[in-house]
């Protein structure tokens, strides 16, 4: 293990990167790119597997005679196992590293943010549109899923011409399990009710039903008397301030073609003439109306409320399309308050939102795939995606296309199913990774962003290596556990 030596002053912290044959030479290649001093801060040591990826804490505690003179130690980002064995027996901090070794630089600090996610000042309002026709054990649960992808606030939708004999009930209920409600109906009776029970917020009154605050002690949502007509609003608002009670104001977002941006620009004469006012912006007229993938709407959306300070947002969740407004809201407004923070664009905060294309879809050109192809000397295939294709290779040759069909005749494992149906799996995957611009990591199931959790079974975990990895180690082709 090479040592590393003082050079005088305060020397920067100086980096051991842990790896195997197949990417040593880009890692090498990359850490100079960042510092090519010779001696500097970064260093690599391959551990002596081919497949840095299949790295494990146990494998590295057997491997790893020193560490020399480094502040930590970075492994790749799959290696499974537990880490704090290795900082107890090592004496320096060991961490995982970014999962591709395109991100490093990120991970480094040369680029991109360090992302804090943790902070937001957007409440997140999610409507059951349906609650008259849910029993209580219905509303809760789905209160509950809705709270777990981020809502704050359970607005309960009433219907018109529909009978909510359960209303109070419902409220009671709700607060009884810790959730904070909101009532949302056009009738007079309904809201009252709503705020009798126990109602945080009431959606929605006008300077007409400016009584019904006097009769609750829940903060109601204001609305312009009439579409567009926000001399009303204004008026409700100067009412609220002069009985020093608080409360809320929406302008009311209108659907595309029917009066999107003359809202938006209502919104922003909300905001220039009552500068104090809370305000609430209503998403479902533009996620649920359009037939569009809702995270990029939800991302615009609440950039719009981070630029105008608007604190409250109503989802809906009604069309099929529209099924992760919530979960979609709650990372949108993280970045949006982190970047607002940092004056920065909303760039670089993390890929929740990228659903569809990833901003660096493929991590090693066709020469290095080609590289890499020509260093493998056992029968186990590798894929690769990048803008030529898809890449499959072994010992036996390296094939290229953008139809897996076409490589299928190639791989030499008709008579082996088990192996195929794994093979046909994984470049199912790498084919729709071509198609979109996604990263394709084999043995990894495609990420969506904040659309669709991460699978459970996380290679990072500590656990046995599976048949999967035994087949590796022993040399034979590659199958997945039945």
């Amino acid at each position: 293990m090479q040592q590393l030596n003082d050079a005088g002053g305060q020397s920067p912290e100086r980096i051991l990167f842990l790896t195997g044959h197949l990417a040593e030479r880009s890692l090498r290649r990359l850490l100079q790119g960042l510092e090519p001093e010779e001696g500097g801060r970064y260093h690599v040591h391959n551990v002596g597997i081919s497949v840095a990826a299949l790295m494990t804490a146990d494998m590295v505690g057997r491997r790893l005679d020193a560490v020399g003179e480094v502040q930590r130690v970075v492994v790749p980002g799959y290696c499974r196992g537990d880490l704090d064995t290795l900082t107890r027996k090592y004496g320096v901090p060991f961490e995982r590293g970014p999962e591709d070794l395109k991100d490093l630089p990120v991970y480094l600090g040369y680029e991109g943010h360090s992302v804090d996610l943790s902070r937001y000042d957007l409440n997140v309002f999610a409507e059951i549109t349906d609650a008259p026709d849910l029993d209580l054990p219905a509303i809760i649960s789905r209160a509950a899923y809705l709270r777990g992808e981020g809502a704050d606030v359970i607005d309960l939708g009433c219907l018109p011409q529909t009978p909510f004999p359960h209303l109070e009930e419902a409220v009671r209920a709700l607060k009884d399990e810790g959730f904070r409600v909101s009532v949302d109906s056009m009738n007079e009776n309904e809201l009252l009710r709503g705020g009798r029970a126990g109602a945080d917020f009431l959606l929605s009154l006008t300077e007409e039903t400016l009584w019904i605050a006097d009769e609750i002690e829940s903060t109601p949502v204001l609305i312009p008397g009439r579409e567009g007509d926000m001399d009303s609003l204004t008026r409700a608002i100067e009412a609220m301030e002069k009985r020093g009670q608080a409360h809320i104001a929406d302008a009311i977002l209108d659907p595309l073609h029917f009066g999107f941006t003359a809202s938006i620009c209502r919104y922003r004469e909300l905001r220039a003439r009552h500068p104090q006012t809370e305000i609430m912006l209503g998403a479902g007229n533009v996620t649920e109306l359009t037939e569009a993938d809702t995270a990029g709407m939800s991302a615009m959306l609440a950039g719009i409320c981070s630029e105008l300070d608007i604190r409250h947002m109503l989802t809906t969740q009604v069309s099929l399309h529209a099924r992760t407004v919530v979960r979609e809201t709650d990372y949108a407004r993280r970045v949006m308050f982190a970047a607002r923070e940092n004056h920065d664009l909303p760039k670089g905060y993390g890929s929740g939102l990228l659903a569809l294309h990833e901003r660096r879809p493929h991590s090693l050109s066709s020469e290095e795939i080609r590289e890499l192809a020509e260093q493998i000397r056992d029968p186990n295939f590798r894929i690769h995606v990048n803008d030529d294709g898809i890449h499959i290779s072994n010992r036996d040759g390296l094939h290229t296309h953008t139809d897996p069909f076409e490589l299928f005749p190639h791989l030499g494992v008709e008579e082996d199913g088990g192996h195929a149906f794994y093979l046909g799996v994984e470049l199912g995957r790498a084919q729709i990774a071509f198609q979109l611009g996604k990263r394709y990591v084999q043995d990894e199931e495609l990420r969506w962003g904040c659309l669709v959790d991460p699978p459970e079974d996380d290679k990072r975990v500590h656990r046995a290596p599976g048949p999967t990895m035994k087949a590796r180690r022993k040399g034979r082709k590659c199958r997945k556990p039945k």
